[in-house]
């Protein structure tokens, strides 16, 4: 198994059956403790529709933080589920399992990956860093010596990386990306309309109206949520120009990374990317007009991986189909 294991959202790909499981990262459990209530299936979509509503007694937690393990049992548990739920809940079945991680991990972590996977039930755990991951599944040579790079804005981070030779030549790992983008809606509406809104709202705006550049057309939205001084429900109208205005400063963070690492790039790799471009993957890349926002202010040539969602998956699965000869370059078990 292949395992995007992500701050937002947890993708499975299986050799042969390709992308079976795509669910929010996400485990609803009692209040205090690491149990999954509704006898261990409160993970994913199940949980994700519980955030913001679930009654006293039961938490709703997201055990990534910024792609690193937050909390080690419930991610455990979440791992055990995803498992099982494959395999038929065959309790004897220990797959191999490839793991996306985020570049620059320290020991500690990835120790925390290995560990969790190895107690949910894998038998071997490779650990492979996304933007490798990334690369592959987005259909780049990255074992090839002619540069390319990869920037992959996930839930709680984006990793941006010039790829060659099977490595990693130049890169970095923010702590921005679609996460941050949500929270910056969050604190617009409360300090501009006194509303409270919650992560599901949030997302509604980003995905319906969100963007990183002048729309032709400026769209309107109804928000609703929570007066902040009467603590009544209320509603108002939310345009798309301002949202494009709190989203301008994440935005403005993720392009300067990608300065970044272009000015710690060899010039000779830096003269390939002008005709490989950047190619933009991971779901936080979908914000409309970002595309268009790093082409105009890298002046390179950016495109979508084809399949932008789901590529780091796609990439722990051609791990699996070449494990023995890949295996050297990744974190082993």
């Amino acid at each position: 198994m292949g395992v995007d294991l992500g701050t937002a959202n947890t993708l499975v790909w299986i050799r042969d059956g390709g992308l079976v499981r795509d669910e929010p990262s996400v485990v609803a459990v009692k209040s205090g403790t690491s149990e999954v209530i509704l006898g261990g299936q409160a993970v994913g979509h199940r949980a994700y529709e519980m955030q913001g509503r679930a009654p006293a007694g039961i938490e709703v937690v997201r055990p990534l933080r910024e792609g690193v393990i937050a909390d080690f049992e419930i991610a455990e548990a979440m791992i055990r589920y995803f498992v099982r739920d494959i395999h038929g809940r065959r309790h004897f079945v220990k797959p191999r399992l490839v793991i996306a991680i985020p570049y620059g991990t320290n020991e500690v972590q990835r120790r925390a990956f290995i560990d969790s996977a190895e107690r949910a039930g894998a038998r071997n755990v490779y650990l492979v860093e996304e933007p490798i991951a990334a690369g592959l599944g987005a259909g780049l040579n990255v074992t090839a010596s002619q540069g390319s790079m990869i920037v992959d804005i996930g839930g709680g981070t984006t990793e941006i990386a010039v790829l060659a030779l099977a490595g990693i030549v130049s890169a970095t790992c923010l702590r921005v990306a679609g996460d941050s983008f949500d929270e910056a809606i969050v604190r617009h509406i409360r300090e501009e309309y006194n509303l409270l809104i919650g992560p599901l709202m949030a997302e509604t705006i980003k995905r319906t109206i969100g963007s990183a550049r002048e729309l032709e057309t400026e769209y309107s939205l109804e928000v609703r949520g929570r007066d902040f001084i009467s603590g009544r429900p209320r509603r108002t109208i939310v345009n798309s120009d301002e949202i494009r205005g709190a989203l301008s400063e994440p935005v403005r963070q993720i392009v300067q990374g990608i300065q970044s690492v272009l000015e710690n790039t060899p010039p000779e790799l830096s003269a390939d990317l002008t005709q490989t471009g950047i190619t933009l993957a991971g779901g936080g890349s979908m914000l409309r007009g970002l595309d268009l926002a790093i082409q105009e202010e890298m002046d390179l040539d950016v495109r979508f991986a084809e399949q932008p969602l789901t590529c780091v998956a796609q990439g722990t699965g051609v791990i699996l189909g070449q494990l023995d000869r890949l295996a050297e370059f990744l974190y082993q078990s």
